[in-house]
């Protein structure tokens, strides 16, 4: 099963207000950049990406977290995170029944996401350009 289904039927298994906010939340992120991709991983966990990881979404007993791969490098002007924050490379956004999340917030938080991991991206390819060109030169 590929795993945009996976994550349908995880989202349709989920039978109180996690599932509508787990299905905004998804809503969301593949506005926000029309080449995410949706992946499964980690035995049951939804995984958005765009060259690399952007975040996984979790629903747990009593909240949906939603925890952005790189998300100590991120701006967060509008402090959306409010979770895992002391860790040097994780942050998480949690949100418990009632929440709102500030959909133009989340969006822009994804678009820097997809930023930095591109950034990434091209560091680690001009990286081993770099090292390519100093080994042929010996």
């Amino acid at each position: 099963m590929n795993p945009s289904k996976r994550i349908d039927e995880l989202i349709a298994g989920l039978t109180d207000w996690r599932a509508k906010t787990l299905a905004s939340l998804r809503k969301s992120i593949l506005e926000a950049d029309r080449e995410i991709i949706e992946e499964w991983k980690w035995m049951g966990s939804p995984v958005w990406s765009r060259d690399g990881i952007i975040a996984v979404g979790n629903a747990h007993k009593d909240k949906v977290k939603l925890t952005f791969a790189h998300g100590a490098s991120l701006p967060d002007p509008d402090k959306l995170f409010n979770a895992d924050l002391g860790g040097k490379v994780w942050r998480a956004i949690d949100l418990f029944e009632g929440d709102k999340i500030n959909e133009r917030a989340l969006k822009n938080l994804i678009r820097a996401a997809v930023d930095y991991n591109q950034i990434k991206l091209k560091r680690k390819a001009s990286a081993g350009t770099r090292a390519k060109v100093h080994k042929n030169k010996r």
